[in-house]
């Protein structure tokens, strides 16, 4: 995995400008659970990657061009998957990263990692949403479209095999 990270890394200077591969390998060679969810985010399809995002120090994002295909139709939280009666998902975007050991992309990060690559071109992404949405039974997702970036609202029990998550893990 620490190959593949920084094969990524080289090929990437953009996502992570000041930082240098010894800080990231240090890092995660210091954090052996850091390394599993880079694992099993690479294994769902999201091609994690370091990333460097004002205000946010150094974080590893999903980094594939579209939602990650291992992580589509679900619905937001278990919450809305226990309120789902009739042909409920296979599960939820939270409790799926909440397993991996990593947490929904916010709206910021999202925004943030699409001023410095385009992603979710044909795809879309929940993203955490505000409690005050999520309270009321909503959620919030994003995409791209037409050179710029949307975000959206739908109701946490809804599920799309276009639309997944991206995860972000703090290093």
């Amino acid at each position: 995995m620490l190959d593949l990270m920084k094969k990524r890394f080289e090929e990437h200077p953009e996502l992570h400008p000041g930082l240098v591969w010894e800080q990231v390998a240090e890092r995660l060679a210091a954090n052996p659970g850091a390394l599993e969810a880079v694992a099993r985010m690479e294994e769902t399809g999201g091609e994690p990657a370091v990333v460097a995002l004002p205000g946010e120090g150094m974080l590893i994002c999903d980094c594939a061009k579209e939602s990650p295909k291992g992580r589509r139709s679900l619905c937001y939280d278990d919450e809305a998957l226990r309120r789902r009666k009739k042909n409920p998902p296979a599960g939820s975007a939270v409790a799926q990263a909440e397993a991996m050991g990593v947490t929904l992309m916010n709206e910021s990060q999202y925004r943030a990692l699409q001023e410095l690559i385009e992603l979710d071109l044909k795809t879309s992404s929940w993203i955490l949403a505000p409690d005050d949405v999520r309270q009321l039974g909503g959620a919030i997702f994003c995409e791209r479209r037409y050179g710029r970036v949307f975000t959206f609202h739908n109701g946490a029990d809804s599920y799309y095999g276009v639309r997944g998550w991206r995860g972000v893990l703090r290093v």
